[in-house]
């Protein structure tokens, strides 16, 4: 079992998402443990948690000892990943989500005000995870959006193993387009290959659309993955019809 921690200023706005979907789910099946520790019960000082930068200049910056504080009380005895929020962090992608379903700890830390405290990120954490090149009024959303990724990925969370395979980005490229029924909705027909009950053709044409998809919106992904050459192949000729 997973366990995961998270160090936040306002722990209810993780109660919907913890208890909600997937992430109860993984819960109720004993793929993760997930917990939130409130940074305001270690602050020395009255729950103060944050105080004026040294030097001077415009905002709060969160201490460290209630960070500090906090991370020990859980961490005794163990050496988990400890992963800053913070939009100056590596930018967070599927292969590293993958990467993080594979510990068996994780500590998140939720930051607010202006920033953290420089020995936090120097002497406590293990990695800095930015979810995006934009800025969030705290750590909570991003960390929400982290481990929602992660936890998807656990053995048993999701009805189908293969779910998570075919993600998008899991294989490097955009994922293929999906349909259900009806077969033909207000004259808006299923392409005929996908009830045409050939596995094989059903494959082909996904593998396709996989790469087509790609190819229009994100053709950055095609220079990051080595493609085998049927895929190069297809992408030839989807280019010269583009």
């Amino acid at each position: 079992m997973m366990n995961i921690q998270v160090l936040s200023l306002f722990p209810p706005m993780f109660d919907g998402v913890f208890q909600h979907s997937i992430m109860k789910k993984a819960q109720d099946k004993g793929a993760v443990s997930l917990g939130v520790v409130d940074i305001r019960e270690f602050a020395d000082n009255k729950r103060q948690v944050d105080d004026y930068p040294f030097g001077g200049g415009a905002g709060m910056v969160l201490k460290p000892e209630p960070v500090f504080n906090a991370v020990e009380s859980i961490t005794e005895g163990k050496k988990p990943r400890v992963i800053l929020m913070c939009p100056q962090g590596e930018r967070f992608t599927q292969k590293k989500a993958e990467e993080l379903a594979s510990e068996e700890e994780l500590v998140f830390i939720c930051g607010h005000y202006e920033g953290y405290d420089e020995r936090i990120r120097e002497h406590l954490v293990t990695d800095e995870i930015s979810i995006g090149d934009f800025v969030l009024t705290g750590g909570e959303l991003a960390a929400m959006t982290v481990i929602d990724s992660v936890v998807r990925l656990l053995p048993g969370v999701l009805g189908n193993s293969d779910s998570s395979v075919r993600d998008s980005f899991s294989t490097g490229l955009l994922e293929h387009p999906h349909y259900t029924r009806p077969a033909n909705f207000r004259e808006m027909a299923v392409p005929a290959v996908l009830t045409s009950g050939n596995h094989a053709k059903i494959e082909q044409w996904r593998e396709e659309q996989g790469l087509k998809r790609t190819l229009e919106r994100r053709p950055d992904l095609l220079d990051e993955i080595e493609l085998s050459e049927q895929q190069k192949t297809i992408l030839a000729r989807l280019k010269a019809e583009k």
